[in-house]
């Protein structure tokens, strides 16, 4: 049985995973952005999910997530799973707080972030990111947090760190008529959380559907690694261990 933290299950691919893993016999964290968003997921509480509670587009509250998993003792992994598709917060919730919870959560074995096929056209760039609420769209923010997910691999070597790309799935954020299989969109990163077949697993890979690809060749920069990591230190005020 493993111990995991996913952020962003009250709904969609965060909440599909969940589910599957309590079915599967784990024992579960599961965030909520506020009190309403966790008794709406009365299924997960009752087979066992321990809720945690805080906005990720805020950091101090992406803080205070990070104090309140901490309190229920080592992971084994974190699938980094919130995201938002637009607005003023894109940069806040999807790249930040995948970084500022990262370097606050005790270490676990394994780290995984979704990421998107939309991170092929996102900006390799880190010029503006003091700017961030207006600065970067979603694919922007997927090229960030997969750059993160190859930094933190290179960085802590004792942590296997994955991105993935679930897919368009249907869901609030792919809307009802997207293509793809919304089972196939949370079984990778479930797979890579809990699988004890390691052999094939290279830390700092990118997954889509069990099948490692080769992501934005940005991501792999280790000099744009380290511009990201240098800024998001600088924004939050919160270094890497």
């Amino acid at each position: 049985m493993a111990r995991i933290f996913i952020t962003g299950a009250t709904d969609g691919l965060g909440l599909a995973t969940a589910n599957s893993l309590l079915d599967n016999g784990h024992e579960v964290i599961v965030h909520g952005r506020h009190q309403q968003r966790i008794n709406d997921i009365q299924c997960l509480l009752e087979k066992g999910a321990n809720p945690v509670i805080g906005d990720l587009s805020i950091t101090e509250q992406q803080i205070s997530v990070a104090k309140q998993v901490n309190n229920f003792g080592q992971l084994d992994a974190v699938i980094h799973n919130a995201g938002t598709l637009s607005g003023k917060d894109v940069f806040a919730v999807n790249v930040v707080a995948p970084y500022v919870l990262s370097a606050l959560i005790t270490k676990p074995s394994r780290l995984i972030y979704l990421s998107s096929s939309m991170h092929f056209g996102g900006k390799a760039t880190v010029s503006s990111i003091g700017c961030f609420n207006h600065s970067y769209n979603y694919s922007d923010s997927k090229l960030l947090v997969t750059t993160l997910a190859s930094a933190l691999a290179r960085r802590w070597l004792e942590v296997s760190c994955y991105s993935v790309d679930p897919g368009w799935v249907p869901t609030k954020m792919g809307g009802k008529d997207a293509p793809d299989d919304l089972v196939k969109g949370y079984e990778t990163q479930e797979w890579l959380a809990t699988t004890q077949d390691t052999a094939m697993l290279k830390s700092g890979t990118y997954w889509h559907h069990k099948q490692m690809l080769a992501p934005h060749r940005a991501s792999q920069d280790e000099v744009f690694q380290e511009a990201l990591l240098t800024e998001l230190e600088q924004i939050t005020g919160i270094s890497l261990s």
